[in-house]
């Protein structure tokens, strides 16, 4: 499309040459003879080119008028009176650039492509700022870190498809939201999304809670009724805490995975549904198989996407995006006056361990937004679970006796590899290290390899 000039010149004369000198070197152009002429025509030029001087309202009062409603045209100014002010005064309004007359042609040509293409550069900027803005703070979901950058490309690769999603991380990681951000950036949007807790459901309720059932099917069912896949069909079923799925449950949803058909309780009759299904645990699955409590073809049905989000502690650099974000969403409803977060409140956030990982961040700010008197929050305003972690390991705690510290601390960490059957992720999320953490004690201990 051809860039659009706006003219704007009281000499008739300079100004159709000016037109013809534009339109040649093919640029649209619009004219007028006077400020008050101009105005209405600026939303919809790309470049303004004006005289200083003119009847009436002049160019330097205009390009302020321009600049107050927040329009990012570029404006070119034109003058005989070549003065340093005058250009200086210009400049500091918002000019592109400032021509002197009289001017070359093919200068006025090299002007105005130059102060196009700084507009084009700035509009590109922006989008990209804006985009930025909208990858870190995507769905509720803040996270500057490489961990989560990863996660939220994988969303957006995953979300198109109905490849079954299995999300493993620690209690408050954000499971939840992730899983949100999969359907609602899928085709399935404006369809269901069930979330299903299996860890509240009563085992001897779970099937008749999934699968639904006919009247009469047990003592207490009047009525028929459908459970929570019949409910979500066409959209997407969250299974929350799969590793918690009885034996005899876990048959059937292997068969919802693999036939995309059950029956309710009490029922003969097969009913086909159309469900993507995304899991999330906080239990390591693959301890799980080898309890044998939980069925290897179901984990493998489940896993076809694996997405691992790494507890608060490992990505302590999203701490200061999360704080300010959860200002910015709580303060409002807190009937307080705070309106922002200080550096020393953040340097106390950065440098507690998170055992309840971004959940238990947002309950941290939200009760310490309440307890605040002012329209900052400092480090003395911020309330820990300090209480609660003290409780839980108070006691008598002792040395087996004959064992030092350093050999006890090398005896957890061999149990814990154990545990985790090699796994350093594992081992170091059982003992509450990082894995930079656990990397520095094995290579002490002589067996990093």
């Amino acid at each position: 499309m051809k860039r659009k000039i706006l003219v704007v010149e009281d000499e008739d004369k300079l100004r159709r040459i000016i037109e013809l000198q534009l339109l040649d070197s093919g640029f649209d152009v619009e004219k007028a003879s006077t400020a008050e002429e101009a105005l209405p025509l600026t939303d919809h030029a790309d470049l303004i080119l004006t005289d200083f001087k003119l009847p009436g309202m002049t160019g330097l009062e205009m390009l302020k008028l321009v600049r107050r409603a927040d329009s990012h045209v570029p404006v070119v100014m034109m003058t005989a009176f070549g003065t340093v002010e005058n250009a200086v005064e210009a400049m500091k309004s918002g000019a592109a650039d400032f021509l002197l007359k009289p001017f070359d042609l093919d200068q006025l040509t090299a002007v105005v492509n130059k102060a196009l293409e700084i507009r084009h550069l700035r509009e590109e900027n922006r989008e990209l700022k804006e985009e930025l803005g909208r990858k870190y703070r995507w769905d509720n979901i803040v996270g500057r870190s490489q961990g989560m950058q990863e996660i939220f490309a994988t969303v957006m690769r995953v979300a198109p498809s109905r490849a079954t999603v299995l999300l493993a991380g620690e209690s408050g990681v954000g499971k939840d939201l992730i899983a949100r951000a999969i359907h609602y950036h899928s085709p399935r949007k404006d369809r269901p999304f069930v979330k299903i807790n299996c860890t509240a459901l009563p085992e001897n309720l779970m099937e008749s809670e999934l699968f639904g059932y006919e009247k009469g099917a047990f003592t207490g069912a009047n009525i028929s009724k459908p459970g929570k896949f019949e409910l979500a069909d066409t959209g997407t079923v969250m299974l929350d805490e799969i590793g918690d799925v009885p034996p005899n449950i876990q048959v059937k949803l292997l068969r919802v995975l693999q036939e995309r058909e059950f029956e309710r309780l009490g029922s003969n009759k097969t009913l086909h549904i159309d469900v993507r299904v995304i899991a999330a645990t906080n239990r390591d699955l693959r301890v799980a198989l080898e309890d044998g409590t939980f069925r290897e073809d179901l984990y493998y049905r489940l896993n076809v996407v694996p997405i691992e989000i790494l507890p608060l502690r490992e990505r302590k650099e999203d701490i200061p995006y999360l704080a300010r974000h959860f200002v910015e969403k709580l303060a409002p409803d807190s009937g307080g006056r705070v309106r922002s977060i200080t550096d020393a409140a953040v340097d106390k956030l950065m440098q507690y361990s998170w055992p309840g990982n971004v959940r238990e961040l947002e309950n941290v700010i939200e009760r310490s937004i309440v307890m605040a008197t002012g329209e900052k929050l400092d480090a003395d305003d911020i309330r820990l679970d300090m209480m609660i972690r003290s409780r839980q390991t108070t006691g008598e705690l002792a040395l087996p006796e004959g064992m030092s510290l350093d050999a006890w601390e090398q005896e957890l960490i061999r149990n814990a590899l154990k545990q985790a059957n090699g796994n350093k992720s594992q081992a170091a999320r059982i003992l509450g290290l990082t894995r930079n953490a656990l990397r520095y004690r094995l290579t002490q201990m002589g067996i990093e390899s």
